[in-house]
């Protein structure tokens, strides 16, 4: 599973964990019906779109009871339950290349093996830099999954049909945030304009192509064609807030490839910790 000290252990706890329930929601019927098995490169791809779902929603969910206004903490939450929803399908579907659950997915792998982007491992920050991540996310989602609604890969146009309706709505959220904070106190203004120079240097990787998108054409959506349709949506919001488009330099990125920021093996710790320490529960 990975080359690591103790990684032959960690290989055997995973072959040996069982079955991991937290839950008794079912993924939606239309997402999972029929033979559909996923091949190699779709479940690579399929990865990919998952991690990010997951490792945001990990995110997010800290934020509940410390949010800055009780509608917020609602707000964040069931951001983050939509996130989750799309991540259960998407790994779901990888899972079925490799005989794996997306509890298996979720809780026994190490880093390398996870392909999430780095733009959504970086921390919190206080309430500006997670809103500077979420619109920058939200934004690249939408038209990701707006696109991907015509993939050749019915599972994948399935999942991405439901879910652009929900990224619509985190869209929006982030937007009228950004505007009132921008828009709000001195302080507020200095934090938003801060939160987007510290995330925007991860921008870059979201539309980097990779020679897994040439293999899958037709099924998959090439990161680099959603660009101009990104920078056109970003824009007038931003011409509203009278905020300027960062310059500076560009992260390097490698999370498609499972080279991670630093902050990715602290979010995994946490979010997995209960799952190894008792495996095979269920509640």
């Amino acid at each position: 599973m990975n080359s690591t000290p103790g990684g032959e252990q960690i290989q055997a706890d995973a072959d040996d964990h069982g079955h991991v329930a937290v839950d008794v929601t079912t993924l939606d019927a239309e997402l999972i019906e029929g033979p559909s098995v996923a091949t190699p490169d779709v479940a690579e791809y399929a990865l990919w779109l998952g991690d990010d779902s997951l490792i945001l929603a990990q995110q997010l969910g800290a934020w509940i009871s410390r949010a800055p206004e009780l509608e917020e903490d609602v707000a964040l939450g069931n951001v983050a339950l939509d996130l989750i929803g799309h991540a259960r399908s998407l790994l779901h579907y990888a899972g079925t290349a490799s005989n794996r659950t997306e509890d298996d997915l979720a809780y026994w792998r190490t880093e390398p093996d996870f392909r999430s982007l780095h733009i959504v491992e970086q921390p919190n920050g206080d309430f500006a830099h997670t809103i500077a991540r979420q619109f920058v996310v939200a934004h690249y989602l939408f038209e990701l999954y707006s696109r991907l609604r015509a993939s050749a890969d019915a599972t994948l146009a399935a999942i991405a049909a439901k879910a652009v309706k929900e990224v619509d709505y985190h869209r929006d959220h982030s937007n009228q945030w950004v505007l009132r904070l921008a828009h709000g106190t001195d302080e507020s203004r200095r934090r938003m304009v801060t939160g987007l120079s510290d995330l925007w240097p991860y921008i870059e990787e979201v539309f980097r192509d990779d020679p897994l998108i040439d293999r899958l054409e037709g099924v998959a959506v090439r990161p680099s064609s959603l660009r101009p349709a990104f920078d056109a949506a970003i824009a007038p919001v931003l011409a509203e807030a009278e905020l300027e488009i960062p310059r500076g330099f560009v992260a390097s990125g490698g999370g498609r490839t499972g080279k991670h920021s630093e902050h990715l093996a602290f979010l995994l710790a946490e979010m997995q910790v209960l799952t190894r320490a008792h495996p095979g529960a269920s509640w």
